[in-house]
């Protein structure tokens, strides 16, 4: 599909639908959320044509497909969350205003964080580069635009997952978080193993901090009975959603799922591949596993 086409077809998108979908399931069933805040793929018109980039190029930061992968999710009882905007153009896994002023025609307000790794990297509330290290952007932005993104796409993002956490806690006295992305099968070359092939899954739990330390041991066990190979924290240990919501003290504890996308998609025309199905029906039982753990710490 050309640029053309899909830039129409988002501009349709972005006029009649919200920012973010909370799709329930008929009955909850389960004190677990899933959440996939990078596989949006709805590009508003006006950010495609800021960019100095190709719009297939725009699309690398993607975790395509991510929801698919876990739309089984309400139909065993939990909700799942996703975004329906790009993370190119605004990253909800960032603080709200992570913001590298060289991107900025106008001075930031004080408020800013300037100075974060993920800034310095490029890649922070709204990205200087896509997931390669180009740069997206040909000429400098206003804030007000920064804003408008965070206000407009970030926040409701954010208000519909705490809703949906808050409502699950208080229902269950307890509540499982799992944020759900993909990785490219080979560290990229802004990263630390860049050049290196990538286990099947990894697993964050911010070193041991932002969920109990059963929940990645159950998570690891049902994935390697399902015959991948995973590691934990390395290279992703999770980011802002796993370390601002995972509050394990509060009854509200938050795991990161990273897929390699080589089990289920063509990552240069990023296409489904013929592993997605296969991967999609064994992530069933990851759900059931998840949720079984999740149900034994309400009760507990």
């Amino acid at each position: 599909m050309n640029v053309m086409v899909m830039t129409a077809l988002s501009e349709v998108a972005v006029q009649s639908r919200p920012p973010v979908d909370v799709i329930m399931p008929a009955q909850q069933t389960l004190p677990a959320v899933f959440a996939s805040p990078h596989s949006g793929a709805e590009y508003p018109p006006e950010f495609v044509a800021q960019a100095r980039l190709q719009f297939p190029a725009l699309r690398r930061s993607e975790d395509s497909f991510v929801d698919e992968l876990f739309a089984s999710a309400p139909d065993l009882g939990a909700p799942l969350v996703r975004a329906r905007f790009p993370r190119a153009f605004v990253d909800p896994n960032r603080e709200p205003f992570e913001l590298d002023p060289a991107m900025f025609e106008d001075e930031l307000p004080a408020f800013v964080n300037t100075g974060s790794p993920r800034v310095a990297a490029g890649l922070g509330t709204i990205a200087k580069v896509v997931a390669n290290g180009e740069e997206i952007y040909a000429r400098p932005l206003r804030f007000t635009e920064a804003k408008r993104r965070i206000d407009g796409y970030y926040r409701p993002y954010h208000d519909a997952l705490r809703q949906v956490l808050t409502t699950t806690r208080t229902r269950f006295g307890f509540c499982l978080l799992i944020d759900c992305h993909s990785m490219p099968s080979v560290g990229g070359p802004m990263e630390r193993d860049a050049g290196r092939a990538r286990v099947d899954f990894v697993l964050g739990d911010c070193h041991a901090t932002s969920c109990d330390k059963a929940i990645i041991a159950r998570a690891e066990r049902g994935l390697r009975d399902l015959g991948y190979a995973v590691a934990r924290n390395t290279p992703y240990s999770g980011g802002f959603v796993t370390q601002h919501y995972g509050r394990p003290d509060d009854g509200l504890h938050a795991l990161q799922i990273e897929i390699n996308r080589a089990l289920y998609m063509d990552e240069a025309a990023i296409a489904r591949g013929p592993g997605f199905a296969a991967l999609a029906e064994r992530l069933k039982t990851l759900v059931r596993v998840l949720g079984e753990v999740a149900i034994e710490f309400a009760r507990a």
